[in-house]
């Protein structure tokens, strides 16, 4: 049997596994951490891992519609997931702006997909036309348009917000709050907050005819 003191003077680092830290913020960013010579090295994991989130995930259906406007509807992908809700609120057209959720009734509404990630780094406004122009044609066909994203509480907010103050001249403040009194659950993150408060509108939205994206 080998002696405590052996085993001490046998010991060596590199026969160690590598071991890391996984540390999920709570905006959902994570990084990693690692020994390396001595000290830690923190670096950002830029793939995440399925279901990452930084807060605990409620798993029950959210089906709440906010009305924005009596053709502009904002709420999570489950409603657009739901059939009856859609059909319950007349929606015509669906704006999809989330990262990795499909459009799932493809031959009942017509779609405008984007993947945008809800990340303070993300320019939101630079989508603003694009989403702005497609609200504006389901608005002149008499349509009803539901926004959409994951939990309906950033980037889609964010996009709505910004079609606000594109063609209704709004102030940030009176848009955001004419959105979160239709839907009090939203949140857009810190990055997308001073992109919307910094935001100046082009004073006229170009059409370009409505595809099925």
């Amino acid at each position: 049997m080998h002696s405590l003191a052996q085993e001490i003077r046998a010991f060596s680092k590199s026969a160690l596994k590598k071991q890391c830290t996984r540390v999920t913020t709570l905006t959902g960013k994570r990084i990693i951490e690692t020994w390396k010579d001595s000290t830690v090295q923190v670096v950002e994991e830029t793939v995440q891992p399925e279901g990452a989130c930084g807060y605990v995930q409620d798993l029950s259906l959210d089906l709440q519609v906010g009305i924005v406007k009596p053709w502009l509807l904002l709420a999570s992908q489950d409603v657009a997931q739901d059939f009856d809700t859609l059909k319950k609120f007349k929606v015509t057209h669906i704006l999809n702006v989330a990262y990795g959720v499909e459009n799932t009734f493809r031959d009942q509404f017509v779609y405008k997909q984007l993947s945008i990630l809800d990340l303070p780094e993300t320019v939101i406004t630079s989508y603003f036309q694009e989403c702005s122009e497609f609200i504006e044609q389901v608005k002149a066909q008499n349509g009803v348009v539901l926004v959409h994203c994951n939990a309906g509480v950033s980037r889609s907010a964010s996009i709505v917000i910004g079609y606000l103050m594109s063609t209704e001249g709004l102030r940030f403040d009176d848009a955001f709050a004419l959105v979160k009194n239709a839907r009090p659950t939203i949140c857009p993150n810190l990055g997308f907050m001073e992109q919307l408060r910094n935001y100046k509108p082009c004073s006229e939205i170009q059409f370009n005819g409505i595809t099925n994206t």
